[in-house]
């Protein structure tokens, strides 16, 4: 594809939030212009100040399919999603994190094997590093925060992949990529704008389940993911919104059916790790 417009059919919007993304957007944006059934690209940028929107511009200037939105601050990931998605009109949505690098075929076969599912699907890939390594995060199941306070493997939400299952249902996928119907995304009102940077996957994950969807991995399409690019600089931000997360997630899905002694164990739970989370982040950080 010359990157000068759609082909015929192609009927998949991908849609990329960025902060800070100089180190990644250029390969992601080069890779999304010449992906196989993308129609539409919207890139909604959080603010950035690292030379991330000159690059969005660049490609916008080459390529009508592109279009951006500057935020002029950072309302989060799900806010910026949810604006994506409407400054677009195409019926699949590809949400794709500025630090993945999809093939060329990768996005197509995810809304194939959508498109040939029974019933609404909710689909990620399998991610892994730039050494092969897999994300974890790619498959998941549901929270037990109640669980966590009795035991410490409970805290690991990792499920084993699968091989034989070339389309494996999870409880959940990894936000950095996922794919799904606009009809779907509409259904269950996109993502909660509630939550910063994390655990709103987990939540539209989960709201889609409730929906009827299928949540699933596609074993089959593997996807680089760079990750942390934007994290690097803020850990103390990253850390709290990260935990702000998890209280949001637990008091909408799992409080309502825990007693009050019970809510107050895992609200100190959660937050008494937050230090902890702040200074192991920081380190990670300082390391080259």
């Amino acid at each position: 594809m010359s990157g000068l417009g759609a082909e015929p059919g192609a009927d998949i919007a991908a849609v990329v939030v960025t902060y800070q993304s100089a180190s990644t957007i250029d390969d992601c944006l080069q890779r999304l212009r010449a992906a196989r059934g993308v129609g539409q690209i919207r890139v909604v940028d959080n603010a950035s100040r690292d030379g991330t929107l000159a690059i969005v511009q660049r490609h916008a200037a080459a390529d009508p399919r592109l279009r951006f939105i500057a935020n002029p601050d950072n309302p989060g990931f799900g806010v910026a999603c949810n604006q994506g998605a409407r400054d677009c009109d195409a019926p699949w949505l590809a949400f794709v994190n500025p630090d993945c690098l999809p093939e060329a075929d990768a996005l197509a076969r995810l809304r194939a094997h959508a498109a040939a599912a029974a019933g609404e699907t909710l689909l990620g890939a399998d991610l892994v590093d730039e050494a092969g390594v897999r994300d974890g995060a790619a498959r998941r199941r549901d929270p037990d925060f109640a669980a966590m306070l009795h035991a410490s493997s409970a805290r690991s939400l990792d499920v084993p992949l699968d091989a034989a299952l070339p389309l494996q249902p999870v409880a959940a996928v990894s936000g950095a990529l996922m794919l799904l119907s606009r009809a779907l995304f509409e259904r269950i009102d996109g993502f909660d704008p509630g939550y910063r940077l994390h655990a709103e996957d987990l939540d539209l994950c989960r709201r889609a389940r409730q929906a009827g969807a299928m949540v699933a991995v596609a074993n089959d399409v593997r996807v680089v993911h760079v990750r942390g690019v934007s994290s690097r600089s803020r850990p103390l931000f990253v850390e709290w919104h990260k935990h702000r997360g998890l209280t949001r997630y637990f008091r909408r899905f799992e409080a309502p059916r825990r007693g009050a002694l019970r809510r107050l164990a895992v609200y100190a739970m959660i937050w008494a790790r937050f230090p902890v989370a702040v200074l192991r982040a920081a380190w990670r950080a300082l390391r080259p």
